[in-house]
């Protein structure tokens, strides 16, 4: 654990210069301009024929084939604009007419097909969403985890990226019908008013959604109800469903980023992928955290159990082994026996600021998972429930500036703060934390 520090990295600027040899090709080329007048005489004692050129060559901008540019010219200036390139024309109508071949219709049975130069670098299953719009994403995972989708004859995983040339063997497909708003029945009426409640933020392409603890974001064994699933009733006209950019834990409540559209879903996981997205997270912990304002930089790797699977500590090197880092802050304490806790993680591993909080021995309260202080007494009026809500997400939109958005206390931490005497209004220190 370490207290907040800034770094700070000088770069060079780099000359580029020409090679001797480009300089040389200038000056013989110069000569020649000098020389044009001069075409009759002997240029050596070799006694080898004059070249010639004629006086308009070069006029047009163009040049011969196999001629090259050369760094430096004596005199004059080259043209301001080249030609267009015809060749990039010509590349540019095989692209389109592969993009149009790509919208194939949905197998009813097995099918091979070939991946093309403009779905090169494509995840699996952003392969299968572009091919077939309105494949939902559970079905997606179900035949890429049953090992019914092959790539190159080989099993593959969802998140594999795909080269152009493969061949990936298809199952038979089953593409959900398209709701609209007058078709929903009851039940799916019921789910869209939920998904209304829970909206902080909504315009055409994002949509960020207060998710309540409890609530699973995606589907599990013997799983029901979740994010992803009651998401099927905003399907479009064309079956296109929203996409969940990222995940929170089943238990931690607050925000949760959704793209409407798959250019938002591209721009919205790169940001992610590139850590433009900030994210900050309020926590009730066990002790008063020394020093208040810290950061955390461990590796952290999964550990499989026959009942559970937890993220342990790990060492660098370790199989399966992820570098975490998570700035943390005091915000208010209720005497030395809790702390409010504001975090703002810097990596996105899974059950990062729980393992992490669990590591400096401040475990978030209600932590069925991590909390490991024993002879440990929960204060009466409090519910033994994770105490962990992503608080603000500040992110950059798709079309130009920020979405910022915020979550209220859940239920059960507004019990808390009250019970507590903490103000939720409160200035958050982690506001200062250097951005990583």
């Amino acid at each position: 654990m370490q207290v907040w520090s800034r770094k700070i990295t000088m770069s060079r600027r780099i000359k580029r210069t020409t090679s001797p040899g480009d300089r040389a090709k200038g000056r013989d080329k110069g000569r020649d301009r000098d020389r044009a007048g001069d075409r009759g005489k002997d240029r050596g004692k070799s006694g080898s024929a004059q070249r010639s050129r004629k006086p308009d060559d070069r006029k047009s901008g163009e040049r011969k084939s196999g001629d090259r540019p050369f760094a430096h010219r004596a005199a004059g200036k080259p043209p301001r604009f080249a030609e267009p390139r015809r060749d990039r024309q010509e590349r540019a109508e095989p692209a389109m007419s592969k993009t149009v071949a790509a919208e194939q219709p949905l197998p009813t049975k097995v099918q091979t097909v070939v991946v093309t130069a403009d779905e090169n670098g494509m995840r699996v299953d952003r392969f299968l969403e572009a091919r077939f719009p309105g494949l939902s994403f559970s079905h997606i995972q179900r035949i890429v985890r049953k090992g019914e989708l092959r790539v190159n004859g080989k099993r593959a995983d969802s998140k594999d990226r795909l080269e152009e040339g493969q061949s990936v063997r298809i199952p038979p497909l089953r593409l959900d019908t398209p709701k609209t708003a007058g078709a929903l029945s009851e039940a799916e009426a019921k789910t869209l008013q939920a998904l209304k409640d829970m909206t902080l933020y909504e315009d055409d392409d994002v949509l960020v959604l207060n998710k309540p603890a409890g609530l699973a974001v995606q589907g599990g064994s013997g799983m029901t109800r979740h994010v992803d699933q009651m998401l099927e009733v905003m399907r479009d006209a064309k079956g296109q469903k929203p996409r969940l950019v990222h995940r929170l834990d089943r238990e931690t409540s607050g925000c949760l980023l959704v793209a409407k559209t798959r250019f938002a879903a591209t721009h919205l996981t790169g940001a992610f992928r590139h850590r433009s997205a900030r994210k900050i997270y309020w926590a009730l912990v066990a002790g008063v955290p020394k020093p208040k304002q810290g950061r955390i930089s461990t590796y952290l790797a999964k550990e499989e159990s026959e009942e559970d699977s937890i993220m342990r500590i790990a060492e660098h090197g370790d199989e399966g082994a992820s570098h975490a880092v998570t700035y943390y802050a005091v915000v208010e304490t209720s005497a030395t026996k809790l702390a409010w806790v504001s975090l703002k993680p810097v990596t996105g591993r899974t059950h990062q600021l729980r393992a992490h909080m669990a590591h400096i021995d401040h475990a978030i309260v209600g932590d069925p998972k991590y909390f490991n202080k024993e002879n440990w007494q929960l204060p009466g009026g409090l519910q033994n429930r994770l105490h962990l809500l992503a608080r603000r997400i500040v992110i950059p939109h798709p079309r130009g500036g920020v979405i910022d958005a915020t979550a209220p206390l859940p239920p059960h931490m507004l019990q808390s703060w009250n019970l507590l005497g903490l103000e939720a209004d409160r200035f958050d220190p982690i506001e200062n934390a250097p951005e990583e």
